[in-house]
């Protein structure tokens, strides 16, 4: 059995660093551009160091929900892919064997999309609707360290379901 010799080397340390950097900032635009294709009433919306999270008025179906998740794991894939094994000029130069090609890329759509299937799997097995929702995704931003921004159908959301204002409800958290 011949031994195969598998080595990486770094091409360029400021291309690579510039491919981490755009690698997550793609996913995430993937991420938004699902979430923009609502048409639901925005309450709010958080940037943290999770990523951005946009709250709407009213629960998803469960073919947005697959979406949501999917997509940006096959935009992660896609990224990966031509950036590291493509015949364009790579940061980082890999083995083209099918051993490495498969989990580099397993394990970056992974790291990037986890916590998507993992919300994906909890809005399918357990969905919550209405103020409890809003309460949920409000909790899990005050915890994620997020700045959280309520449009003015936010607020008056607020008033209207919880007799309370942003900063109120926020301090409650």
């Amino acid at each position: 059995m011949p031994v195969m010799h598998s080595s990486f080397q770094v091409n360029s340390v400021l291309g690579l660093i510039a491919f981490l950097v755009l690698w997550p900032f793609l996913v995430i635009c993937s991420r938004l551009l699902v979430s923009s294709l609502r048409s639901d009433p925005l309450i709010c919306w958080g940037v943290g160091p999770l990523g951005i999270t946009m709250l709407y008025l009213s629960e998803l179906s469960t073919p947005f929900i697959v979406l949501g998740a999917i997509l940006p794991a096959v935009i992660s894939g896609f990224i990966l892919y031509f950036g590291l094994f493509s015949t364009l000029p790579s940061p980082l130069e890999l083995p083209h064997r099918l051993l490495v090609e498969i989990p580099v890329i397993t394990v970056g759509v992974v790291l990037t999309s986890a916590f998507d299937i993992l919300n994906a799997l909890r809005d399918l097995r357990h969905p919550l609707w209405g103020e409890a929702r809003v309460l949920r995704t409000i909790q899990f931003l005050r915890a994620s360290w997020a700045s959280i921004h309520f449009t003015t159908f936010g607020i008056t959301f607020l008033r209207d379901h919880f007799d309370s204002n942003p900063t109120d409800l926020l301090k409650a958290f």
